[in-house]
């Protein structure tokens, strides 16, 4: 990218191309020769249009606010479908908590993108054929490979979304690193507009108990419920309308969390040789174990999905080099605790898939760990990170297909 902005710092039609293909390349790239650029009128364009930022918040327009607001109305009605219909609402959200938002959010991406009818199919038939099977899939809560398909169903309902998100393109690596950093954001954001909505609850609960009346129960069922599918639809709005909003919030945030959650892992590791505890012999403190490094997989991929927006920090590359190293242990630990159990005690639907996930992300965290060496040792850039962890994205997409359709009848609905 920077020779093909520096061939062509004369041709502004090629540098308007460039940019529009890739973005997030050009902005790092062209931040890279802009020392040897600042002096002409063409390098001072360009740092004004990548590096401008509106100050105020932008609402979009009136079509944006009303899809927004009936969208997120829509989830809020599907998430009250158990009261309507009066059915059991643990069935109810056990199989299908993740219709209450994603359908909302892939529909708005594909309003936004005006995806192709082909496109549109692919991403609307992924969510019938999943709210069909999962609904009509025999068994009960007690069921494990139920509670998996419920478990690993949103997985693909997040694919979905993903898809409409990329444009329906799936090809792109790039465009799928974006897609994870967008959920970054939403991450953020969502829990922005959560904090605010909880103080707002507690203040207006508090208030009428004031004055004689106790609205907890009237404004969990038709406020929180409601609104708590609205919290990621109107945050990606916002994001989509105010990149500006969480765009330098969510790289601190990344600079900050990885660090200390190396700490943390370093310590803890030592801490089990003292505790006693052992996901050999311990069931829960394995799913907790398995939960933690779920957790620290996507601190990694969110951080290098960040890091890819601009040229890479020496330090915070090797903070997340010695981060995948360490993950890589804690799942060595946890692979071979499974593979201990499954010796032991046989095969079961929970350790199959509990070790599919574990191998795909061992693999996955192989090669992350070899292109952030490379990294280190300036042999390649951060964006070989972004494309490793991209590139695998549809592996961990087909293995939550494979769990939530294929284990119901391999292992006879146990």
């Amino acid at each position: 990218m920077k020779e093909a902005i520096l061939s062509n710092l004369d041709n502004p039609v090629q540098l308007e191309q460039l940019y529009r293909t890739d973005k997030p390349a050009f902005k790092r790239s062209f931040n890279a020769l802009y020392p040897q650029l600042k002096d002409t009128s063409i390098g001072g364009f360009w740092y004004a249009r990548l590096h401008y930022s509106k100050e105020d918040i932008s609402w979009g327009s009136s079509k944006d606010l009303v899809f927004v607001m009936v969208a997120a109305l829509i989830s809020g009605l599907i998430a009250k479908l158990p009261t309507i219909l009066s059915i059991d609402e643990e069935a109810f959200y056990t199989r299908n908590a993740g219709f209450i938002v994603f359908p909302a959010l892939a529909a708005y991406f594909i309003w936004k993108r005006k995806l192709s009818l082909n496109h549109i199919a692919v991403v609307v038939g992924t969510f019938l054929v999943s709210v069909l099977f999962i609904n009509f899939l025999p068994g009960s809560l007690q069921s494990d490979t139920l509670l998996l398909s419920c478990m690993h169903l949103p997985v693909l309902l997040w694919a979905a979304t993903g898809l409409a998100f990329i444009g329906g393109q799936i090809a792109p690596v790039e465009k799928r690193l974006r897609y994870l950093s967008y959920n970054g954001d939403l991450v953020v954001m969502t829990t922005l507009i959560l904090i605010a909505g909880g103080i707002l609850t507690g203040v207006t609960i508090g208030l009428f108990n004031l004055i004689g009346f106790r609205i907890e129960d009237l404004y969990f069922q038709y406020v929180v419920i409601v609104g708590l599918p609205a919290a990621p639809i109107l945050g990606t709005y916002l994001i989509r309308s105010n990149p500006q909003l969480v765009g330098k919030v969510s790289p601190v945030i990344a600079r900050i969390f990885s660090p200390l959650v190396l700490v943390m892992l370093v310590i803890y590791l030592g801490a089990i040789v003292y505790s006693g505890k052992d996901p050999y012999n311990d069931r829960e403190f394995l799913l907790i174990f398995n939960v933690l490094l779920i957790g620290v997989m996507a601190i990694i991929f969110f951080s290098v999905a960040e890091a890819s927006k601009k040229e890479s920090n020496r330090t915070e590359t090797w903070v997340l080099f010695l981060l995948s190293v360490v993950t890589i242990v804690v799942n060595g630990i946890a692979l071979s605790a499974i593979l201990f159990r499954i010796s032991t005690g046989g095969i079961t639907p929970n350790r199959a898939a509990v070790l599919g996930s574990n191998v795909l992300i061992l693999i996955n965290l192989l090669l992350v760990t070899v292109q952030l060496f490379k990294v280190v040792s300036k042999k390649t850039d951060i964006n070989a990170v972004g494309k490793a962890i991209a590139w695998f994205l549809p592996v961990y997409c087909l293995w939550a297909a494979i769990v939530s359709f294929l284990f119901p009848f391999l292992f006879g609905h146990q």
